[in-house]
């Protein structure tokens, strides 16, 4: 046999062999993905470095990332943030796979780099927000990029949202919420969110707000409207929708894939739902403030009812912590009673407060009254108390009129902004607090400790808030003057204008 019709046969057996080893290959993953014995899919779109890391290092590249890895972790005891994130970057290039690494570099991001960063004038934190957002990013972007299906994934994702940018964590918090808010704006504008618009757009301006939700902040419109639905409905300019809506689409990626999936990731999934919907209905409403030239935070109170069931709901799935949930939810109830009673729903509050009373009819309404049960108090006693902090002991004159003329402030500041409900509200609570005070004292010493009359406090309060040179803001005092129907000032300023807000403040 010559020499070349060796090589040929060679060859052929070569091709012979590597088809057959290729058709091998495929029933092998066909049944290792059947099995679940890997969770390595293949990569799709991914960036050269990427891809050509993926094949040329073969199985070799498990080993080079676990070196990797262990030389992250001593970083990361060693405090030296920066060089962990750039090793942890080339291994999530080499096993795009590996889910802890992924949660690992952007909390590292978020969390740890985050707050080396000082403000860069007073109350301004660029670089701090540009670390929390590259840790977002890289969950959201790159990582259920590769891993479409990984709970754990979601459930960090919807974690930031509700406690990095969510709560109050550091002195940034305002910061990252108002960031996020101007970022927001670009999808939905300077008003309440229309996602139908969204979902089936007609104008170019529509049209090109849907694509940069879609591309960019990889968000679909009408999951989004379903989040909206169940719920809802939710500000989608603030965090919190956020952190509700990454961790519904991580329990729809779960349903989809049931035999892959932990029962205890469902629950953190369900528990970022509902503590997020609990921080919603606290300060779940954007209020313009045009004064400012900012928004304020209001309670929103039409998703009590939603806020409600997912308590329950979660008191029902998660046995382990149903004692913990369901002191949270009494917790809810009181807050919702409250609130409700203080915007001037008052027959909302009162059937919440039944609802509260027959639910948890032997716990306290008031820490550490003992005879605060529900059955011994009226709603309007528990509002006044919950001012107070004081149902049955006098509070001290001072302070009772203090609390009167504050809740009036609130009632003439909330009339000047619009909010017509809340400023009702305050105000039907100023009085009551005064009536409770005055009901406490004995009649032969109101003249000496009693309060000075409702309509003395109110003049007073009004007269200050309209003083030109002491009180509110030109603005204010140009709105307050029509709402009341006093005349204007002689020498009245500018009219405020109507430039849309780019600040969000705390309220």
């Amino acid at each position: 046999m010559s020499a070349k019709l060796k090589t040929t046969l060679q060859l052929l057996l070569a091709v012979v062999l590597l088809a057959g080893a290729g058709l091998v290959q495929q029933s092998l993953n066909r049944d290792r993905d059947r099995l679940g014995l890997t969770r390595v899919q293949p990569l799709e779109n991914a960036p050269p470095v990427l891809a050509f890391t993926t094949v040329a290092l073969g199985g070799f590249r498990g080993l080079i990332s676990n070196a990797l890895w262990m030389r992250a972790t001593d970083l990361q005891d060693e405090d030296k943030f920066f060089e962990m994130a750039q090793l942890a970057d080339w291994i999530t290039k080499l096993e795009p796979h590996f889910v802890a690494v992924w949660l690992v570099q952007a909390w590292n991001m978020a969390y740890n780099i985050s707050v080396k960063f000082k403000e860069s004038s007073p109350g301004q934190f660029p670089d701090r927000w540009r670390w929390v957002k590259a840790g977002l990013e890289l969950l959201r972007d790159d990582g259920l990029r590769y891993n479409p299906n990984e709970t754990l994934i979601y459930r960090e994702l919807a974690w930031f949202f509700q406690h990095k940018i969510g709560q109050n964590l550091d002195d940034a918090s305002l910061y990252y919420k108002q960031q996020w808010a101007n970022e927001m704006a670009k999808v939905f504008g300077r008003e309440k969110p229309n996602l139908d618009e969204l979902i089936l757009p007609r104008t170019a301006d529509q049209k090109e707000r849907a694509r940069l939700l879609r591309e960019t902040y990889k968000m679909d419109p009408d999951f989004m409207k379903q989040v909206d639905e169940r719920y809802g409905p939710l500000e989608w300019r603030l965090p919190e929708a956020h952190a509700i809506y990454w961790a519904a689409l991580g329990l729809e990626k779960a349903r989809e894939n049931p035999t892959k999936i932990k029962e205890d990731d469902l629950i953190t999934l369900r528990r970022v739902i509902y503590q997020s919907m609990l921080l919603s209905f606290q300060r779940g409403r954007l209020v313009t403030n045009p004064f400012l030239q900012a928004f304020e935070f209001g309670p929103n109170l039409d998703i009590i009812p939603q806020v409600n069931f997912a308590y329950e709901q979660a008191a029902q799935e998660d046995e382990k912590n149903r004692d913990h949930i369901l002191r949270a939810h009494r917790n809810f109830l009181r807050d919702a009673v409250y609130f409700l009673y203080e915007y001037n729903r008052l027959a909302d509050a009162a059937a919440w407060y039944k609802y509260l009373s027959t639910h948890y009819p032997d716990k306290m309404l008031l820490d550490g009254k003992t005879n605060s049960l529900p059955a011994n108090l009226t709603l309007e006693q528990y509002a006044v108390a919950r001012v107070q902090g004081d149902v049955t002991d006098s509070g001290g004159r001072d302070r009772t009129e203090g609390v009167v003329e504050g809740l009036l402030v609130h009632s003439y500041r909330s009339l000047a902004l619009g909010e017509d409900a809340p400023a009702a509200g305050f105000r039907l609570l100023a009085q009551h607090v005064w009536s409770a005070y005055q009901s406490r004292m004995p009649k032969e010493r109101l003249s000496a400790i009693g309060l000075r009359p409702f309509e003395d406090i109110d003049q007073e309060v009004r007269t200050r808030m309209l003083d030109p040179q002491r009180g509110e803001p030109p603005e204010v005092r140009a709105v307050l003057r029509a709402k009341l129907g006093e005349p204007p000032e002689t020498s009245a300023p500018p009219a405020a204008t109507n430039a849309p807000p780019e600040k969000v403040s705390s309220r």
